[in-house]
């Protein structure tokens, strides 16, 4: 128990469907005991890690003063640039030592739902470096439909109609992130850590992590192992939107960064979560007599805002002006 699952997901890529069950087995097992397991067999290349990278390590390269063009912190819909400290996961240890860059589906700033004011909801805010946006914007679609298809597994696993995620996430208000890990050495003290231990809070988080390490998760033991880089892997793991869906039959996790020393870390986590007037109640298979309901019904919108007043503060002086 002090390793990881690795799961091949290729049977969900096939055209004949008997492989399914045996690989959404295998993910509602780990998503059970785990909450975390790591995927192969997943479409998105080699090549596009590669060009996604060179522009992470590109962007953060740049004077803040470029960065905070698209602060994070000037925008209403969570869009943007955010600087190292922004965050901080771990409310009893110093913010964390990395700095972002934030995106989701992009909606014009006529769109009914920007209009209407909807939390969440708005233009994404890229930087002006040619080629940026249309890279990140196809691997945002790509990410989307990778996380759907294992969705659709889990959905199968957890007895429920196989297009019930589909449904909730049309247009979505799921997020790709580019991280950026300093070496630990510029920590403004020992305890800064690269992210402090946290739960995820939407549904399923798919991360790509380079070759530098430094994610630890928590077994069952309580005790911190280390979720090394794996070679054209997704670190996957279950978030706490998802576990109270499931009624906590899947788990969600503790997870920490440890900022390795000496070099930079690069990950780039896509958050996937339903369309934000999504209801988030107990799953139909997820409840009986001896079992019911330990969440009260809340929308996915009201939720994740909720979760973000807990570790940015600017959400917080927002929310209380």
């Amino acid at each position: 128990m002090n390793s990881l699952p690795i799961i091949d997901i290729a049977p969900l890529y096939h055209s004949d469907p008997a492989g399914w069950p045996q690989v959404a087995r295998q993910i509602d097992q780990a998503c059970r005991q785990w909450g975390f397991f790591y995927i192969k067999g997943h479409p998105i290349g080699a090549a596009r890690i590669a060009e996604l990278k060179a522009a992470a390590v590109d962007f953060f390269a740049r004077p803040d003063a470029e960065k905070l063009r698209i602060d994070i912190t000037q925008t209403r819909h969570h869009r943007g640039y955010g600087a190292i400290a922004t965050e901080q996961l771990d409310p009893g240890q110093p913010c964390d030592l990395k700095e972002t860059f934030d995106m989701g589906l992009h909606l014009s700033a006529e769109h009914p739902e920007v209009l209407a004011g909807k939390p969440l909801r708005g233009p994404n805010r890229h930087p002006d470096i040619p080629g940026w946006q249309a890279l990140l914007e196809q691997h945002y679609l790509d990410m989307h439909e990778l996380a759907k298809t294992l969705l659709r597994a889990m959905a199968l696993a957890l007895g429920i109609e196989r297009d019930f995620f589909d449904r909730r996430f049309e247009q979505p208000i799921s997020v790709l992130r580019l991280i950026h890990y300093p070496p630990r050495q510029t920590a403004s003290s020992a305890a800064q850590q690269g992210a402090g231990a946290h739960t995820d809070y939407g549904c399923v988080t798919l991360l790509y992590q380079d070759d530098a390490g430094g994610l630890q998760v928590q077994n069952l033991q309580g005790q911190w192992i280390d979720a090394p880089p794996i070679d054209g892997t997704f670190v996957v793991n279950i978030g706490d939107m998802l576990a109270r869906w499931s009624n906590d039959h899947y788990k969600s996790t503790p997870h920490r960064v440890i900022s390795p020393l000496g070099v930079d870390r690069y990950s780039m986590p896509f958050f996937a979560e339903p369309h934000p007037d999504t209801e988030i109640s107990c799953l139909p298979g997820c409840q009986n007599p001896e079992h019911p309901a330990k969440y009260a019904p809340i929308s996915c919108s009201d939720y994740m805002l909720s979760r973000f007043a807990e570790t940015y503060a600017y959400r917080r002086e927002e929310a209380s002006a």
